[in-house]
């Protein structure tokens, strides 16, 4: 029957994606908003899509072969895109879908031009709004050209953009589905898009207007420049007023022309700000019914605006949410953490429990609100300080978010000195014992939660997680805990700041703490050399090695020549470190005793590129030049006026440095160790709930919180829908790039650089560790991908300790995340490499193997001819 292969768009709503698409569904809805006036016409539903289908004899496999290509395989996603789409287009109309299709033209005007629009089932979602991917034709004019163009927009659901587009997002191709938008074309006189929230800043209060003469599809394909209003409050803010050359316009018979504009209205503007008013107004309707920010395509016919698609702005990060309606400005913990990907539920939820500073969610990140220490003068100059020595561009971001008069107010003292929101403490002794005490203390910690977790199961273990969770908190408020890391920051500040006004030095620290003791993250990567020791002498292992493409490597090396003490060298590493791994805030991540194939490409890079003993020559290297660079400082400075007392407050200083740096790296090591012992428990619980058919597989549990785990575990039961909507969700978050800085009106901020004296087309960071290197770029995003050679420089968005065991084979670091006294930056200090982080977009803007230069001292990176 017809009804099932056309419903009119009077018929439709949103909840009828399946059916009519996501673009089918949001016009329906679109349509029942009062005073929004949408053109008339209707969908061809995903019914008649599914006949064609149905009719191409090879379809089911050519969709499992294209859903087993990876999104990178351009040449693989063109040729098997191209071949269904052609045999889609091959299949003439089914008489019953032709004339479903025909009988509605017959309502709607036969002789009428038409739009014919894709509308796919993954279309216009929340987390994906495939804007652009499938197609649109304009002024389609008779049944024949009608048809014929639904026959096209059903094939463009395999256009080599959408298919990539779904494999980036994870979508599976064989459950998208295709329906066509058929409707009646209106003539505007002006047209152009609407975003209810800035789309570049991200501010939701803030709408921006683009508007041109003619169709919006020449706004849209780039063709001409268009005015742009930005309106906030009822008020046009800002405007650009582009000079408008050429036009889209529509043919009497069907199809559409460029056309030149009228020399007297080139310079004029589209619209009159009181109809930009008017049109925003309309637009926080139409996203007030949509719950979220939308990216609205209009046209102006006789001063009366019509609607012809919304669908949700994709692209903002979200909002975290505030309990109460006032403004505020929330600082990434990720670009702190140097952890910037999206968390899973679970692993956001432990953070936060375990954290010592509450925290917002949003957008799988997490965000410490700074309102309350910005608003007080005297907090705001610590917070700005402690922020600006570690990450300029999150304090400029700050800066420039305060400048902006009475959006953080000035409130009464925000909190004791000692807060831990602006880290000051009090100090203490340059005493070696201190250190030794406080990761003893840990130890004992460590070591009674691993007792104590044992053989807890069910509700029983959470309970005591929630206490494990108290004791994790109350090691890291230790009162020494605090000052002896703040100790070895404040020195190396001190250092940084005394020798450059009194030798003209930069940084000259990073010598000064070079190999200096107690690093457990440095050490690590040192560690893996010794590895590389045990593995080197026995060629069939290495052989072997070089082939593992799996974890359950381990129990098979004992059966080679030398496997045995291969094996053994291997599982010692991880008995240390095997908590650790990329990302290791996040209690989901895979650590590397879960999958130590992951240090396999760095074990065989350090074969291949080192000597024997290279990890005791490495640091005793070290050691010897800091110690010369220590008699050289300390013998300029007694040369200098008052050069006896500026000697010896030094001499303090550096050996106060090298007593408490190196612990600086200790607290994340213990806040990962007792990280893996919480995880080993939960995973066991997910078992138990697996086995009892309570859930699907362990993994499942990733999705939920700590507190929901708490309640599957006590009742027996999950929410499916729940964790596939989570799935979702952190798919879509994945896509998304967290600011450094994000306020509570949805704006992003990241800083920048306030600096001139770089050279031309340089890209510039903070300066972490001196010295010049160039060298060949390797820009790795996954460490297990790592390929390195001697001479390499590492580039990467950001390094967690995890990274540190490539640090020993490279020459040089950059980063586009990373502040003075991040691990990255510490462990490169402590091998003496070269190194710029905070460089912004360098994964992208330098390409692997080019040359390039790195000014650690100066902060600055060339990329050579």
């Amino acid at each position: 029957m017809s009804e099932q292969y056309v419903l009119d768009l009077d018929e439709v709503d949103e909840t009828q994606v399946a059916v009519v698409g996501g673009k089918g569904a949001h016009l329906g809805g679109l349509a029942r908003i009062e005073g929004v006036r949408v053109p008339g016409g209707f969908v061809v539903t995903t019914d008649a899509f599914r006949q064609i289908m149905a009719r191409v004899p090879s379809m089911a496999d050519w969709l499992d072969e294209l859903s087993r290509l990876n999104a990178g395989d351009r040449e693989g996603i063109g040729t098997l895109s191209a071949l269904i789409r052609r045999a889609v287009e091959g299949i003439a109309v089914p008489d019953d879908v032709a004339a479903a299709v025909t009988g509605a033209l017959a309502r709607h005007g036969e002789r009428a031009a038409y739009a014919v629009r894709s509308s796919a089932t993954a279309e216009d979602l929340p987390t994906a709004s495939f804007a652009g991917q499938q197609d649109t034709y304009l002024n389609v004019v008779g049944t024949t050209e009608v048809l014929r163009h639904i026959s096209r927009c059903w094939a463009s659901l395999f256009t080599e953009r959408a298919v990539t587009y779904r494999q980036r997002n994870g979508i599976d191709h064989r459950t998208v589905h295709m329906a066509v938008v058929v409707q009646r074309m209106v003539v505007p006189r002006a047209s152009g898009i609407l975003f209810t929230a800035d789309p570049v800043t991200g501010n939701r209060k803030v709408a921006t207007v683009d508007a041109g003469f003619g169709l919006g599809e020449a706004l849209v394909s780039g063709l001409v420049n268009p005015d742009v209003y930005k309106v906030r409050d009822g008020e046009v803010i800002a405007k650009t007023i582009a000079t408008k050359e050429r036009a889209l316009e529509a043919l009497p018979d069907g199809g559409t022309r460029e056309t030149a504009v009228d020399a007297r209205l080139r310079e004029q503007p589209v619209l009159t700000d009181e109809q930009v008013l008017r049109l925003v107004r309309l637009g926080r309707d139409i996203e007030a019914h949509f719950g979220s920010p939308q990216d609205i395509e209009w046209c102006l016919v006789d001063d009366d605006f019509r609607f012809v698609q919304s669908r949700p702005v994709t692209t903002l990060f979200p909002v975290p949410e505030a309990d109460d309606q006032d403004n505020h400005v929330y600082v990434s913990v990720g670009h702190q953490q140097m952890m910037t990907d999206a968390m899973k539920p679970l692993g956001l939820s432990i953070w936060r429990l375990t954290a010592m500073a509450p925290m917002r969610e949003a957008g799988g990140r997490l965000f410490v609100d700074s309102t309350r220490p910005l608003s007080s003068p005297a907090s705001r100059a610590r917070l700005l300080d402690l922020i600006g020595r570690g990450d300029p561009l999150t304090r400029d971001a700050l800066e420039t978010v305060l400048d902006r008069e009475g959006f953080v107010p000035t409130l009464p003292a925000a909190g004791p000195a000692g807060s831990p929101v602006t880290g000051t403490s009090a100090p203490v002794e340059t005493d070696p014992a201190i250190v030794t005490e406080l990761i003893k203390r840990n130890e004992e910690s460590l070591t009674a939660l691993e007792h104590d977790i044992r053989d807890r199961t069910g509700p029983a273990l959470f309970d005591f997680l929630l206490e494990a969770f108290e004791e994790h908190k109350r090691v890291l408020t230790d009162p020494l805990n605090l000052p002896a890391i703040m100790a070895g920051m404040e020195a190396t500040w001190w250092l940084n700041d005394k020798l450059l006004e009194w030798l003209g030095e930069k940084n000259a620290a990073d010598t000064l703490t070079l190999s200096a003791p107690g690093n457990v993250t440095s050490e690590m990567g040192l560690a893996l050399l010794d590895v590389a020791d045990a593995i080197r002498p026995h060629p069939e292992v290495v052989t072997f090695l070089q082939g593992v493409e799996d974890e359950d490597f381990l129990d098979e090396l004992a059966e080679l020549p030398g496997g045995t003490e291969a094996r053994d060298a291997i599982e010692a590493y991880l008995d240390r470190y095997g908590m650790r791994c990329v990302g290791e805030i996040d209690i989901t991540r895979p650590r590397w005793r879960e999958r130590p194939d992951t240090l396999l490409p760095l074990i065989l890079d350090n074969v291949r590129n080192f000597e024997p003993g290279a990890a005791e020559r490495r640091f005793e290297q070290g050691l010897q030049r800091a110690r010369e660079k220590e008699a050289e400082v300390l013998s300029r400075l007694r040369a200098l006026p008052d050069g006896d007392r500026k000697a010896d407050e030094t001499k303090r200083m550096i050996d106060r440095v090298r007593t408490f740096i190196g612990y600086r790296e200790y607290p994340k090591y213990g806040i990962v160790s007792r990280y893996f012992v919480y995880k080993r428990a939960l995973l066991e619980e997910a078992e138990r709930l697996v086995r009892a058919g309570v859930l699907r597989e362990k993994e499942d549990v990733f999705y939920l919180t700590f507190q929901e785990f708490h309640e599957a575990a006590r009742a027996k039961r999950v929410d499916e829908q729940l964790i596939r909507r989570r799935e979702e969700a952190f798919r879509s978050y994945q896509a998304l790039t967290p600011p450094r800085v994000l306020t509570s009106e949805g704006e992003t901020l990241n800083g920048a650089y306030r600096r001139d004296d770089v050279p031309a087309g340089a890209l510039i960071g903070l300066p972490v560790s001196v010295g010049t290197v160039e060298g060949r770029a390797r820009v790795i995003l996954d460490m297990a991908q790592a390929d390195l050679e001697p001479g390499d420089i590492l580039v990467t968005a950001c390094t967690d300790p995890s990274w540190s065991p490539l640090f020993v084979g490279i020459a040089g670091l950059v980063t586009e995340v990373g502040g003075l006294m991040t691990h990255g930056a510490v462990i490169a200090r402590e091998y003496g490499l070269p190194a710029v982080v905070g460089v912004e977009r360098a994964t992208r803007l330098i390409q692997d193997g080019q040359r390039i230069r790195v000014h650690g001292t100066d902060g600055y990176v060339e990329i050579l001819p």
